[in-house]
This record gives C-alpha cells, structure tokens and sequence, in this order.
C-alpha cells in the first residue's frame, strides 16, 4: 500500500524547466567512456577465449548502458513525487524478489544472488539498493516528529531492517552497504544523533553473528591479514602487484599484463586494479575526480531540493555511490577485507549499471523540479 498519511501538495503556479546540470551530466559521460574503454581493456582477452570475440563484454556493457539511460532519462522527466506514494510497494516488491532468489535463483562463486530472466540474469540486491533509498526517503518525511522516538524509529525501522537481512545471508557486502543508505537518510532527516550510536553497535554485533556463523568470512578477514599465505591470496596479490606496476602514468592503455588471465574478474570487482596498471597513479586520481565531481553535485541538488523527500532521495544516492566506490577502492588496494562489490558506471555488470542510472534518473528528476514549490499538508495546518 502506497504512504498515505503524509502526502505534498503543488502551491505554486507555474514550474519553471530548469536548466541540466552539465558538470554533473559531463562527469557521468566521462566516467561511462572510461568504463567502456577500461572494460574493453580488461575483457577482451578474456572474451577471445570464451567466446572468440573481443568486444563480447564491451558490447553486453553498451547494452547494459543503453538501457539503463533510456530509464534514466524517463524518470528524469517524471515528477519524483510518484515514488513517495509507491514507496512502500516498490520496497515490498524487491523484499520478494530478494526472496525468490532463495527459492529459484541461480548460483555463482558459491552463492545464490541472481535471477534469470530469459537470456539475462538480474541481481535483486542491486534494485534492493533503490528500494531502500525511496523507502527510507519516504518514511523519513512522513514520520518526522515521530523519528525524536526511539521506539516510532525502529518501527518506522523494521522494513528496511528485514529487507537488509534478507541480503545479508548471502551477500553480506552489499548488506553492509544498504545499512549506511539507510543510516545516512536518517541520520539527515532524524533530530536524535545518539540514536546512530545504538545503530553503530547494532552493526557491529550483526556483522561478527555473520562473520562468526558463516566460515568464508572469517576465512577473508585471515586472507585480508596474510594474503600470501593463502591460495584465496592470489587475487590479493595480483592486484597489488598491477597497482605496484602502474607507477606514475601507468603502462599505458591496453598494455596491462595483470589482466592476461592473473587478476580474476579483471573486468568486475577489481577494474580498478587495471586502471591503476595501465593509466598509473595521475589515471587513478582522475576516476576518484570523477566521482568527487558527481558526489558534491548530488550534495548541490540535495541541499536546492524544492522539499525534504527530494533532498533525503538524493542523499541516499549519494550515500550509495560514494560508500561503493570507497569500498571497492579499499578491496582492491587490500585496505579492508576482499568482498565481491562493483565500482559505480565503470565495472562490466547490468543489474549495477542499470540500477545506478535509475538513482542518477532520481537525483536529475530532482534538480528539474526543484523550481516547483511543494509543503506537507500538515506543515501548512500547522502553519495557520
């Protein structure tokens, strides 16, 4: 059922069409390009092998791409208010589809994380991401006063918690990543900052129960710790020495020598490894600008957003793409424990690709309308 105990009302006479915001469409494209390339780069002999075609990879990711900004596009045209209505059946829907992975999905490296849809596999935690980003947005700025209660907070609380759960059986890394969406939603919209102390704690117990109950974890904390003791070091190890390889400028593109079958999944989780080989130290700084660029314009249209659910929506993108980028940044330099996470527009993957361009649809839908004055009706009884 739709949110219907706060909604937002139009006062405002004409909307004014504002203007795109080109850094933030110009750092998208720029980042899209060196992905395509960079995917390229490392596929490529991997693709001749499997499939006797080079660009095999390189031409699923322009697919991939293509797709998800055609839906970036619809929703940036679309007023954003829609989600706050459908927020509740949007969470709903992915919780269901987190569940049937359980029942029906399909297995790779060891666990069950996708579903087949025909020719294609879809990975639900990816929409769960989204999900949790509207759901959250929308109970934040439906149950504002009630957030200074730490008992209305955990009950506004239980859905988003149960959706996390449901993710971290199998895939805690991404479990941990909807945890700081989550967090980072309320902690802008909650007046209570103690409350994310608690939380703080409650994260900590929840990963050791998984860590403890679940070996492979604690077997990743031993191989983060000595990765040249370990054979499941070797990944480890092969992304060190192509970053270590890389130096100042890097080989040079497409010189790389890690990705000739060294560095396993070259082209997902540990592309930035690549990047650093073969664009050097200056390659690597220039991606990281990159982001730094999208991450402060989403903070811009955060803080002009014309209300509070539109300014929550794009925090929690922004949250999403920076806690992501950061962890696999730090996964690739052996900074954290090695976990299977994608970097944002740049590694080979649909359901990520697709999933992050509908949040950057979200945050473009709120910059456009940001011009159009809303309040809560509440607010305005209030007011009078």
């Amino acid at each position: 059922m739709p949110l219907s105990n706060s909604t937002t009302q139009v006062v405002s006479g004409k909307q004014k069409k504002k203007k795109p915001d080109l850094v933030l469409i110009t750092a998208l494209v720029l980042i899209l390009a060196i992905g395509f390339v960079m995917v390229y780069s490392t596929s490529s002999y991997k693709a001749v092998e499997m499939y006797g075609d080079s660009f095999y990879f390189l031409k699923r990711q322009l697919i991939f791409s293509l797709v998800g900004m055609v839906i970036m596009f619809i929703i940036a045209k679309k007023d954003y208010e829609v989600l706050y209505e459908y927020s509740r059946v949007i969470l709903i829907v992915s919780m269901a589809l987190l569940c049937l992975v359980y029942i029906i999905g399909s297995a790779s490296h060891g666990s069950s994380r996708w579903l087949n849809i025909g020719p294609f596999r879809f990975q639900p935690s990816e929409f769960a991401k989204l999900a949790l980003i509207i759901y959250t947005a929308a109970v934040c700025t439906a149950k504002t006063k009630e957030l200074a209660k730490f008992k209305s907070f955990l009950k506004a609380m239980i859905l988003p918690f149960t959706a996390i759960v449901l993710i971290a059986i199998e895939n805690l890394s991404t479990a941990i990543i909807c945890l700081v969406i989550v967090a980072a939603v309320t902690f802008v919209a909650s007046p209570k900052n103690w409350y994310f102390v608690v939380l703080g704690l409650m994260v900590v117990v929840f990963c050791v129960l998984f860590i403890a109950f679940a070996g492979y974890r604690a077997q990743r904390i031993k191989v983060w710790l000595h990765p040249e003791q370990y054979d499941n070091g070797y990944q480890t190890l092969q992304s060190l020495y192509a970053i270590g390889s890389g130096g100042l400028f890097g080989r040079g593109l497409f010189k790389s020598i890690q990705k000739m079958g060294f560095i396993p999944e070259s082209h997902n989780d540990m592309i930035f490894s690549v990047i650093c080989e073969e664009l050097g130290f200056i390659g690597a700084v220039m991606i990281i600008a990159l982001f730094v660029i999208i991450i402060k314009r989403c903070a811009v249209v955060a803080m002009n957003s014309r209300d509070r659910f539109g300014g929550l929506l794009v925090v929690g993108v922004m949250a999403h793409i920076a806690i992501q980028v950061l962890i696999n940044i730090c996964v690739v330099t052996n900074t954290i424990p090695p976990t299977g996470v994608p970097l944002p527009f740049v590694s080979y993957g649909g359901s990520s690709m697709v999933c992050t361009l509908m949040e950057l649809g979200i945050v473009f839908s709120v910059a456009s309308h940001r011009e159009q004055m809303t309040y809560d009706r509440k607010d305005k009884k209030n007011a009078n």
